[in-house]
């Protein structure tokens, strides 16, 4: 099997991550009393879901809940210098034991996980909800038989929107534009549109629409008020095109390995942050509209201007027929032969969309 990761690259992600870890503090004092320190790999850093849940949460709350007995070092993935696509291998490896791998980076290698939150499946949050629990219990099996991973939180950034410099009244609109993508689920819907993907990294975002190399940025809604697109793009458009699923996970070696009152501990606390994750999402998703509106609401980022562009029922039902006959099958022809009928069992069911199981 073909995992992109070699052995030497193996073992220098584990040093600097390492080394990481014990700069910031992860090893116990041998003068007090012991704890067990975790370490852990997590999401994006100056992220919300990193910031105000992730990190107290190890850092602080985890030695309060276990009355001082245990504590946890946690650094960002993109401050460890762990590949993004290959955290999940990592993890395998037990590499990095404890570890958060972003759906969009590691559907390259696995495609059936970005099933989800394939982009103009979930208009709304609650679908999300409702889809990732229909998917879950294959998620958890698929991770603990093939990959020796445990599944322990599933975790949600704000809704991807459309940022445009160009007015927009609807999705027809976006016809002819060039339009910046983060996953090839995205690429498929832009591309259905009629439009032209642009894949790259956030941090081009800007410079890209300033040059006009693009017309349009898919980020989130709060992301895209941080980067400033307020200024660069004068247009909003109100639909999810999808959210940005991330799993945090254990190896399972490393999991078993816990003393059977630290895995209670994280079984009972890890849904309560995966809770508050997403609750921070679905309110940062309303403020991110807020604040690039200018509204006086605004609370957690800076006033814009922008026009936002309402979601009308031809454009819903433009959503739909594209999902169904452009994304969905884009998807399956990615994924292994055994996704169409995972996903008709799964999320065919939940949202009522079947895929074609035919040649």
């Amino acid at each position: 099997m073909r995992t992109g990761v070699t052995y030497g690259s193996v073992a220098r992600i584990w040093v600097a991550v390492a080394a990481l870890l014990h700069c910031s503090g992860a090893w116990s004092d041998p003068a007090r009393a012991p704890v067990q320190t975790l370490r852990i790999v997590g999401g994006l850093m100056a992220i919300n879901q990193y910031t105000q849940n992730e990190e107290p949460f190890w850092r602080k709350e985890l030695l309060q809940l276990s009355a001082g007995k245990y504590s946890a070092e946690i650094v960002p993935f993109d401050r460890a210098g762990v590949p993004g696509p290959e955290m999940l291998r990592l993890m395998q490896y037990g590499v990095v034991p404890f570890g958060t791998a972003l759906i969009s980076n590691i559907s390259g290698q696995d495609p059936e996980f970005a099933a989800p939150d394939l982009a103009g499946l979930n208009p709304t949050m609650d679908s999300l909800r409702k889809n990732l629990a229909a998917f879950r219990p294959y998620m958890e099996k698929n991770l603990r038989e093939r990959h020796g991973v445990e599944l322990l939180a599933v975790y949600t950034y704000p809704a991807q929107v459309i940022f445009c410099k160009k007015p927009i009244k609807s999705l027809v609109a976006l016809a002819g534009q060039k339009i910046r993508v983060s996953s090839a689920t995205q690429s498929d819907f832009v591309s259905g549109l009629g439009a032209t993907p642009v894949l790259m990294a956030l941090s081009q975002v800007t410079g890209s629409l300033k040059r006009g190399d693009t017309d349009c940025a898919i980020t989130g809604t709060m992301t895209g008020n941080t980067l400033g697109l307020y200024e660069q793009t004068s247009y909003i458009y109100k639909m999810p095109i999808n959210w940005g699923l991330a799993l945090f996970g254990a190896n399972s070696s490393a999991w078993q390995a816990l003393p059977s009152d630290l895995r209670a501990l994280l079984s009972r606390e890890l849904p309560k942050l995966e809770a508050a994750i997403w609750a921070e999402s679905e309110r940062e998703t309303a403020d991110g509209f807020s604040c690039n509106r200018g509204d006086p609401e605004c609370k957690g980022g800076r006033r814009g201007a922008m026009k936002e562009v309402a979601i009308s029922p031809d454009d819903e039902a433009h959503r739909k027929a594209l999902f169904a006959a452009t994304v969905l099958p884009r998807w399956l022809q990615r994924c292994n032969g055994r996704c169409a009928e995972v996903w008709n069992q799964t999320i065919g069911l939940s949202s009522g969309i079947p895929a074609s199981t035919g040649p």
